[in-house]
Order: structure tokens, then sequence, then C-alpha cells
């Protein structure tokens, strides 16, 4: 349920269960792991993606329930993304909610549609954020707007995302990947590790 495609220096991570508005069983995320672990060793550039009109609705329902919400894998999995020595960007498809969040603000850029909505109900549902995002939320966007994500249940449309600087740019569905791919071009035509050279010149107010 996780697609990979390669094309020269670029990868590209599908989350492909869109039945399901591609929630995260376990075994997905140990994927998405090992295909990141992977694409850091090879790729200059990494998109994020997912199949259907959303991206992420969180965990897997029955899996949360049996105790997925609170596994230390969330954690892992935004660690490992943080970590990657090149250009990583989340093209947002859909809505964006619960602990997907923690991928989308582990990569460098953010792309969404314009239909998207972004929500992170852990106050709703008495579960504590993945342990970084709070902070990296706060890093985008300022403590009084990361509060009123994680703490005042707030649902906000695409547009506002934009404003906040949750999001960096909005996209059209049809363009969407197009205008990701766009974005990775100098980093993929660059020298070897040359992306991860001036990631590591930008300074980071979080610590993954």
């Amino acid at each position: 349920m996780i697609r990979r495609d390669d094309d020269g220096a670029l990868t590209i991570l599908t989350l492909d269960r869109p039945d399901k508005a591609n929630s995260l069983t376990r075994a997905m995320m140990v994927a998405l792991i090992d295909h990141l672990r992977d694409a850091g060793q090879r790729a200059e550039a990494l998109i994020l993606t997912g199949a259907g009109k959303v991206f992420s609705a969180g965990a897997d329902l029955d899996e949360a329930r049996a105790g997925l919400a609170t596994d230390p894998i969330w954690e892992e999995l935004s660690g490992t993304l943080a970590a990657l020595p090149c250009l990583t960007i989340a093209a947002l498809n859909g809505t964006l909610a619960g602990g997907a969040f923690g991928m989308a603000l582990a990569c460098d850029i953010r792309l969404a549609v314009p239909g998207a909505r972004f929500f992170y109900p852990v106050m709703k549902l008495g579960y504590l954020p993945q342990p970084s995002d709070p902070a990296r939320m706060a890093a985008l966007i300022g403590s009084g707007r990361a509060r009123t994500l994680l703490m005042g249940g707030a649902r906000i449309e695409a547009p506002e995302a934009l404003a906040w600087g949750l999001v960096d740019r909005l996209s059209a569905p049809e363009a969407l990947l197009d205008d990701a791919r766009a974005l990775t071009a100098d980093a993929c035509a660059a020298p070897r590790g040359h992306a991860g050279r001036i990631k590591a010149l930008i300074p980071r107010v979080w610590s993954h």
C-alpha cells in the first residue's frame, strides 16, 4: 500500500490506500521507513503524496484502537523523514489529519490542493501529539496557531493554511505532482550530495 517510483535522482512515494482515506497501518509505516532510508542513500529529492482525494486520515482506526495511536513508530517515521539529506516535498493531494501531520511537518516544502483541510484532533481523542510535531508546527506557524490546531481542535482550509505558512503553495489537483516535480528539478540535476549540503546550511528551530 506504499507505491514507489524512482526517476533518476527523484523518488516518489505514494500512500496508496484510497478506499480507507490512506489511513496508515503499522505495516505501511514500516514500509515507508524502509523506503525513506533507502532513498536517503541514493535520491537527491523525494516527493511524498497520496492516491485519491485524501492525503491521509492518520492512523487506521482498528489499529489505532489496538495501540497504534501511541506507538513510537510515528516519531520514528517523521524523524527518519526529517533527517534525510535530500530535498523532501509533501504533495498534499487532499486532507491531512491526525498523525499524518508528522510526515508533512517533517518535509522541507509542502504543497497542497485548494480543497485540502487540516486538523489534528488529539485534544478531542485524548491522545498526545507525536513528540516532535508541536515544535515543528510552531516553527512554521507560531505557537498561538499551533495551539489553535492542537488544543482548540480547529479545522482549517487550504487558503488559511497557506496564509499561516503551514503550506508553502497551493496547486490545482491536476498540476500538483508536476509542480512538485518542478521544485525538485534543480536538486536532481545538481552534483551528488549538493542538495544535502545546501539543506544543512538552512537553520532549523526544531531538532529531529
